[in-house]
């Protein structure tokens, strides 16, 4: 097997559990947004500042999970493929990668070095959308909420 085949090996892979990360985070995001313009809606007249702390609590706390649900996917695809040396946590190498810290003190086997910059990529692609969910859910939240001034504390 030569180079060109190696890399389309890991291409491919990377890709798949992108995907998959991309599908698990799309339907996270859509529940969110989802909720949070129906509570919206459905609680304006009573909204305070504290109601706004706890909508934002509760969004960035699941999309926290969210994020680390999608390391976990890394993960056993890492375990799965063999992708760290035998006694490597896998988790950590993924969480490692996701968030694009790269310390460097675990690397990929040989073959599969090419999945650490995907899925770094994946979770930079992926935190970006967090925060764009998070802006919408701020902005639902306070579109509907009395003047500073009107509020009560």
């Amino acid at each position: 097997m030569d180079t060109g085949d190696f890399l389309q090996g890991e291409l491919a892979v990377g890709i798949a559990v992108s995907l998959i990360n991309i599908a698990v985070h799309a339907a996270i995001m859509g529940l969110i947004s989802w909720a949070a313009h129906r509570t919206t809606l459905m609680t304006a007249a009573a909204r305070t500042r504290v109601q706004l702390v706890l909508v934002m609590w509760v969004t960035v706390s699941i999309l926290m999970a969210a994020h680390l649900v999608e390391v976990s996917v890394w993960a056993a695809s890492y375990r799965w493929l063999g992708v760290t040396t035998e006694g490597v946590d896998s988790f950590y190498f993924a969480f490692v990668s996701y968030t694009t810290l790269g310390y460097g003190d675990i690397l990929a086997v040989k073959h599969w070095r090419l999945l650490g910059p995907l899925a770094a990529m994946n979770g930079m692609l992926l935190f970006g959308w967090s925060v764009a969910v998070i802006y919408d859910v701020m902005r639902a939240v306070t579109r509907t909420m009395p003047a500073a001034t009107d509020m009560p504390e």
